[in-house]
């Protein structure tokens, strides 16, 4: 059974379909029965005026995973931290008690996402996980815009209470010390950030469903750090290392697997039993493991040339993509994190777990707007994390960055520019224009 964007079971329409009002195509009417409708006469329990939740049925196949529990999860979260801190003897005498006490409230804060939060676009493994991937993504966004307020001094000495072994300045290194295309040169540059590229890839292949999506990505990101090599000697790489090695080999590979994997489950069957109709053994374990697997699988047609909604939409998540990219590069060298640090890992790879739900979310709005009545909430609370990034890196990059935009960067990025802007233009604008005065010239008898 394909599932596609109107039938997907994690979409809103199949969801809730019942309060949805079925929509007639009728001509304009100045009023009800030639009567004019005031303001104050409006119904307002009709479904445009309610906000719906983006998703309202569970999938019960394994019954005893969707029991409510809250209050059996609020009695043992509260037994616990009155034992940790009722007890702070069992901990080390003279032991600072500031970290346990962020880590109990970090705890506590997610323990509640999970619990209370509303649900998003996807139900495998379970809900709550992804509620729990939305809390994480709200105190990220919390502690990026508390260091927001901060001097860059005063967030390098913060970092330290993270990791004492921060607050020291990094080496600068370049890849592009010995550009000979030799085997020996070649072979130096493949190390274990060949094998972050493809895992990354894969996974923007997994979140983009789209060929040709990801390989715009690909080669604006290339583009993006040949401009920004004058600020960040770790972006000057040679040019077989920018188009071969990454781009014609690792993101390929990535983006090749990734596709491979969408397209799969793409045409997956899905026929779920529930646990208890599964019988014996190995088939009852399987049947838990596959509840880690996506319930269905929905393509994504971007329709970048339909409408100018549909391309100014995938002009967005172009430059949301690059910045998601660029701003660890920025945070490490300003905050003197190395790339392989446990912060940056971390933050790449719940970046990643964000991304998928809010993604899924984007594309709902977009194609279903009747369906998707606001903008989900894991894209809008990831929009804006990305811009709190964006403002952090602004703040603290005053002075720090003093050599001025080479000119052949400055042209390429007019260059750009103008080609973002005339396409909607050539293609939206212009044909928009021929219609309407087509229908306001005056025909001749």
């Amino acid at each position: 059974m394909k599932s596609n964007g109107e039938d997907s079971a994690t979409s809103l329409g199949e969801e809730s379909d019942g309060p949805i009002s079925p929509v007639t195509e009728q001509g304009p009417s100045p009023g009800v029965d030639g009567t004019p409708v005031r303001w104050y006469d409006a119904d307002r329990t009709e479904p445009y005026t309610r906000i719906i939740p983006f998703q309202e049925r569970h999938d019960t196949s394994v019954e005893f995973f969707y029991n409510p529990l809250t209050l059996s999860a609020l009695t043992c979260a509260l037994i616990l931290l009155a034992y940790v801190a009722m007890t702070q003897d069992v901990l080390e005498e003279g032991r600072d008690k500031r970290r346990v006490g962020v880590y109990a409230a970090i705890v506590a804060f997610l323990m509640f996402s999970m619990i209370q939060f509303r649900d998003g676009p996807f139900i495998r493994p379970h809900p709550a996980f992804w509620r729990a991937v939305l809390g994480v993504n709200l105190l990220y966004e919390l502690g990026v815009v508390f260091l927001l307020f901060q001097d860059l001094q005063t967030a390098r000495h913060m970092m330290t209470y993270i990791d004492p072994k921060l607050g020291v300045p990094l080496p600068e290194k370049s890849y592009a010390e010995d550009c000979s295309l030799t085997p020996q040169n070649i072979w130096n540059a493949i190390d274990v950030f060949c094998i972050a590229h493809t895992l990354g890839w894969f996974g923007k292949a997994m979140i983009l469903r789209d060929y040709w999506f990801c390989w715009i990505l690909s080669i604006a990101f290339e583009l993006a750090e040949y401009s920004l090599q004058h600020q960040l000697a770790n972006f000057a790489e040679c040019w077989w290392d920018h188009w071969i090695l990454d781009v014609l080999v690792c993101n390929w590979i990535g983006t090749y697997l990734g596709m491979k994997v969408c397209q799969y489950l793409e045409v997956k069957p899905y026929s779920w039993r529930g646990f208890r109709q599964t019988r014996g053994i190995r088939p009852k374990m399987k049947r838990v493991l596959s509840q880690f697997s996506p319930h269905d699988f929905t393509a994504f047609k971007w329709g970048t040339a339909t409408d100018p909604l549909h391309y100014f939409t995938v002009v967005l998540l172009l430059f949301v993509f690059l910045a998601a990219e660029l701003n660890p590069f920025y945070l490490k060298t300003l905050l003197w994190m190395e790339p392989d640090h446990p912060i940056i890992i971390l933050r790449l790879t719940f970046v990643f777990l964000c991304a998928l739900p809010a993604v899924r979310e984007l594309y709902q709005y977009v194609n279903h707007p009747r369906r998707a009545v606001r903008m989900g909430q894991h894209c809008w609370l990831l929009l804006a994390t990305i811009i709190t990034e964006i403002l952090v890196i602004a703040k603290w990059s005053k002075g720090m960055f003093s050599e001025p935009l080479p000119a052949t960067v400055k042209w390429g990025w007019a260059a750009g520019a103008f080609v973002l802007i005339f396409y909607p233009i050539k293609t939206f604008g212009i044909p928009s224009v021929r219609r309407y005065l087509r229908k306001r010239k005056p025909r001749v008898d």
